[in-house]
């Protein structure tokens, strides 16, 4: 599959980039997508949640009353689960909810993501481009040259470039990510991707291996 590089005012340069058929000629395997999201959702989850079972509450461990004929159940102390106060059963301990996938099945992912988008025409290549200072209004613009304005779009570069990471960094629907950084989420999570001409080298080389 070949695609048209355009330049930061939306016009065509001529060039082309070759989508290679042996990465992205495979048919998309929605389970290794759900799967890859699904754990890059769990790894941000903090998991510092806590409650306090009964060995961690501070309250009297005095026998309450008598083992027998009070004519109710036996007590032991304030900190059992049945008393207001006292320690709760099976509550919330600190972990971590990231779990382990396979490299192959990660990479499948990012393909078989990709593959969609550029199904669904949700791609465009930009050639390389830096701002001389960090500008929204500039980065908006560039947006808008290429009929993404409004939209939620990724872009993604070939090596990391501060003033244009941080001229898209306040755009609550725009977000900047190196071309190795890439991930499943970030792919389908975009109605648009914008990669910038060398990054689709880098891309394809990584999910080659």
């Amino acid at each position: 599959m070949e695609l048209n590089v355009v330049n930061i005012q939306g016009t065509d340069t001529g060039r082309k980039v070759n989508f290679s058929d042996e990465i992205f000629g495979m048919e998309p395997n929605d389970h290794a997508i759900y799967l890859d999201v699904k754990q890059y959702l769990a790894a941000q989850r903090q998991g510092t949640h806590a409650a306090k079972a009964r060995a961690d509450v501070a309250r009297t461990t005095k026998k309450l009353k008598r083992q027998k004929g009070t004519g109710g159940a036996r007590a032991g102390s304030m900190k059992s689960p049945l008393f207001k106060g006292g320690g709760r059963v099976h509550g919330p301990q600190p972990r971590n909810y990231d779990f382990k996938l396979n490299k192959k099945l990660k990479q499948n992912a990012r393909i078989s993501a990709l593959i969609y988008k550029l199904k669904g025409e949700a791609v465009t290549i930009v050639e390389d481009f830096t701002l001389d200072t960090p500008k929204t209004k500039e980065y908006i613009n560039i947006l808008s040259n290429l009929n993404l304005a409004g939209k939620k779009s990724l872009m993604v570069v070939a090596e990391h470039n501060k003033n244009v990471y941080l001229s898209g960094r306040n755009l609550p629907h725009s977000k900047v990510l190196v071309a190795s950084d890439l991930n499943t989420y970030q792919i389908m999570n975009a109605q648009n991707l914008v990669l910038s001409e060398n990054s689709v080298k880098i891309i394809q080389d990584i999910l080659s291996k």
